[in-house]
């Protein structure tokens, strides 16, 4: 078993409210429960020797050859080994639970089977509860084991034998060519009612109830672009990341992960960022996905009538999945983290932090939802009014930036442009709805704020607009600019910054946000090239008609992707993936750019052909 596979080594599975990555090597080395944002059961991710596991795998494990796979258009992985005396299978899910209720009942299914010839495998079940801090005891039953820990309890009941080990679980089974088997992981409350022992039967009817749960909602996309598997494969993703109750999407389903390893720099993005959940709103609605959008405008719509960001701002940068703003961090020092990767944090300090561009991004997705039917209401109506009418008094303000850089306060042009973007959009809609509102006042502050950013984020020697006033250091965030409005994709400052960001942050087509060495963030080390801004820079070629280079940056990011299609947050040095993983908002980019690129190839050949104007499709579907 490796203690730190790479980070890229794993697919995910499950249920709509937490989630576990399974390597594909047969190990459960993370998971958390009961929520996405709850203490850890397993996370040998982040200490191989304390973090805890769960491994389901042939005998030996370390000989033979590995391919894993999802059952297509699911989230049920398959992971299957090969050897010279047979081949088997390892089936892991977590049945999707639709009931739209808060749950503390999870259950993770891994079943096993012989394909062919003979193939043992060897079982390990060690939890460790509350980040590893929690002793648990062990009460081996007929049906199976139960690990009762002080404020979760863990039920592993199989169709083979379980045998105790210290406080652990092992077991084996050895199957013959077409045997199965299985084992059933049910985490719930101390007091909870322990679960029925599992028939093969059952298991089998979960494991396809939950296949046909994900291929019909994947039958509900309308995509019909140039690369369905990957945007159906971010689709599901983006599902699987986003917390049913509320509708709320995390940033990324795990913490501490490094974005170089033995660095600094290692979060938790198990929250709920008004940034990345808003942008994903046309992302969604443009796959049809209307109910998932509806269900994040509906969570934003109600932050917004709380008003209960820090200092008195309406809102917080990010919550926890039921809305919650508390997200104290704090450090697991007993934790050696990924491959040394110290200190392992639980918990965001970045949520008191002042991110004025997510006003921008929180009434773009108001916008945006408004095109499908969707109102917020006249209580949500006052709310956003309220918050402009704030935004006015506040948006001349040096802030942390999007990139929530820890090394102090400053003017950033992003930051700007989304509070104009805010202002329009909020201008937009106030007419559209017919809402009162102090138009004149949110108008004057938009005009106030474009003339300034040409003004004072231009750099002349640059001839591009960069991140913060007074710098000369480009900013990849500047990527969004078209698709927001700020600038049209083919105008000369546009373009302009286009080369400049091509010049200064572009390494073989993958992009740097930044470069922290020239704009220095308040942290140690480095970072390799961020997968999102990558996207966001086949968007922006893709708007300002640079097809070829869109789609060949395009193709070669897919390379890039996993065995299973997924993406962590960056992309190291040496091609390995890096950060919390998978990174939610690389997959929401990734959606952006096929549909940007489809829409702009599509005019383009309609063009060639000589296709009359009025039959052609909208040039960009998102303004």
């Amino acid at each position: 078993m490796d203690r730190y596979p790479p980070i890229a080594d794993h697919g995910l599975v499950g249920d709509l409210q937490t989630a576990a990555l399974v390597s594909d090597h047969g190990v459960v080395d993370w998971f958390a429960a009961p929520r996405f944002d709850s203490p850890s059961v397993f996370a040998a991710l982040l200490d191989h020797d304390r973090g805890g596991y769960f491994r389901l795998a042939p005998e030996g494990g370390d000989g033979g050859s590995w391919r894993q796979l999802y059952y297509p258009d699911t989230a049920v992985l398959v992971t299957r080994f090969m050897s010279s005396d047979g081949v088997g299978e390892v089936i892991d899910c977590m049945p999707a639970n639709t009931s739209g209720r808060a749950d503390d009942r999870h259950t993770l299914i891994r079943a096993v089977r012989a394909v062919r010839g003979t193939v043992r495998f060897d079982l390990e079940c060690r939890p460790r509860f509350d980040y590893a801090r929690a002793d648990h005891s062990l009460d081996m039953r007929q049906d199976g084991a139960v690990f009762d820990a002080p404020h979760l309890t863990a039920h592993l009941q199989g169709t083979f034998p379980l045998r105790r080990d210290g406080q652990d679980v092992t077991g084996e089974v050895t199957l013959q060519e077409g045997e199965a088997a299985a084992v059933v992981f049910t985490v719930c409350r101390p007091d909870g009612p322990a679960p029925p022992p599992p028939t093969k039967d059952q298991v089998s009817e979960e494991i396809w109830d939950t296949i046909d749960f994900w291929q019909r909602w994947v039958n509900t996309c309308r995509y019909r672009g140039r690369w369905p598997d990957m945007v159906h494969r971010s689709a599901i993703t983006l599902k699987l990341l986003t917390y049913a109750p509320t509708g709320a999407p995390i940033a990324a389903a795990t913490m501490g992960l490094p974005e170089q390893v033995g660095g600094e720099r290692n979060w938790d993005y198990r929250y709920t960022w008004v940034r990345d959940g808003s942008l994903s709103v046309r992302a969604l609605l443009d796959l049809g996905f209307v109910d998932e959008a509806t269900a994040f405008t509906r969570w934003l719509g109600d932050r917004l009538h709380d008003q209960a960001g820090p200092d008195g701002e309406p809102l917080q940068i990010m919550y926890r999945v039921d809305g919650d703003p508390r997200l104290t961090e704090e450090v697991l020092e007993h934790f050696e983290g990924y491959r040394g990767s110290y200190p392992v944090r639980a918990g965001n300090a970045a949520a008191d932090q002042l991110q004025l561009d997510i006003y921008g991004e929180a009434m773009y997705a108001l916008s945006e939802s408004r095109k499908v039917g969707m109102h917020i209401g006249y209580h949500g109506w006052k709310g956003l009014s309220r918050t402009l009418d704030w935004l006015a008094d506040s948006w001349d303000r040096p802030d942390e930036g999007i990139w929530e850089t820890r090394g102090g306060r400053n003017d950033f042009t992003y930051s700007r442009v989304m509070c104009w973007a805010a202002f329009d959009c909020g201008l937009r809609l106030a007419e559209e709805w017919r809402r009162p509102a102090d138009t004149a006042r949110w108008r004057t502050a938009r005009d106030r704020i474009l003339d300034q950013v040409m003004e004072r984020g231009w750099n002349k020697e640059e001839q591009a607009l960069v991140q913060h006033y007074g710098s000369d250091v480009l900013d990849a965030s500047l990527l969004l600019l078209p698709r927001v409005g700020f600038l049209a994709p083919l105008s000369p400052g546009w373009l302009n910054t286009l080369d400049a960001i091509d010049r200064r942050l572009v390494s073989d087509s993958l992009v740097y946000r930044y470069d922290p060495a020239a704009s220095p963030d308040g942290l140690r080390g480095s970072e390799g090239t961020f997968s999102l801004c990558t996207f966001l820079y086949v968007d922006a070629l893709a708007r300002s008609g640079q097809l070829a280079k869109a789609r060949y940056t395009f193709e070669k990011m897919q390379t890039y992707a996993n065995h299973v299609g997924l993406f962590a947050e960056e992309i190291g040095p040496g091609g390995e993936q890096l950060g919390n993983f998978p990174q939610a908002f690389t997959h929401l980019s990734l959606i952006m750019a096929a549909s940007s690129l489809d829409d702009a190839l599509d005019n383009a050949a309609d063009r060639a052909t000589g296709r009359p104007e009025h039959e052609r499709r909208p040039p960009w579907r998102f303004k």
